[in-house]
């Protein structure tokens, strides 16, 4: 009997152990492969943001708005020359002719902000889509004043905890308090910022190297 408690016993703590090395391990695997796909999506809804900026000078904090946007929108192209001119007001002055630079923009058409952006590609429609959870990422727009200027701002984030529900619970709670220079800090990925003028990721440099 004693000899069955021990053998018992033995692979209980065995398995404890084995867990407790494996658990991070596979944990990191699993967190890095979804972090990519939500950090890919982060990185459209940026692409999404900073055209619309360009086209109406503000961001978009709507869903639906921003999508309509992509489908619908032109940039608009346009060329700097510089040029120079005869300065009329020198030349009467001193009696022979005064030059001075001039710069012109000339507008050489229009292009669509979805081709521009996403080629062929649709997947701006489900980019506001957590991968592998049933959410959407929070999306916010607004203004900060800058000094003496309103500057718009935007910002688009997930709890990781979205994307972690299947994992150990400890290993999700540490990664929600992470304070470090090769982790996504904190209990949020996030892309831009409501309080200062970023449309920087809090991911670290690594998930941007191209494979």
């Amino acid at each position: 009997m004693f000899t069955i408690l021990f053998w018992i016993s033995a692979v209980f703590i065995g398995k404890a152990i084995y867990d407790s090395v494996l658990e991070p391990i596979k944990f990191k695997v699993i967190k890095k492969e979804r972090y990519t796909k939500v950090i890919n999506n982060l990185r459209d809804i940026r692409d999404a943001e900073l055209a619309h900026k360009a086209v109406t000078g503000k961001y978009n904090g709507d869903w639906n708005s921003l999508v309509k946007f992509i489908d619908t929108a032109r940039y608009t192209l346009t060329q700097r020359r510089d040029t120079t001119i005869i300065d009329i007001e020198l030349s009467k002055q001193f009696g022979i002719d005064m030059f001075k630079e001039k710069v012109l923009i000339d507008t050489l058409g229009t292009a669509s902000v979805k081709d521009s952006i996403f080629k062929n590609s649709d997947r701006y429609k489900t980019m506001m889509n957590i991968p592998g959870a049933d959410a959407k990422f929070t999306l916010k727009a607004g203004e900060i004043e800058k000094g003496n200027s309103m500057l718009p701002v935007f910002e688009a984030k997930m709890e990781k905890k979205l994307v972690l529900a299947d994992q150990p619970a400890y290993l999700v709670f540490n990664e929600s308090e992470t304070i470090a220079v090769d982790g996504v800090n904190g209990a949020y990925i996030s892309i831009g910022s409501m309080e200062e003028i970023n449309t920087n990721g809090n991911w670290p440099r690594y998930y941007d190297e191209k494979k």
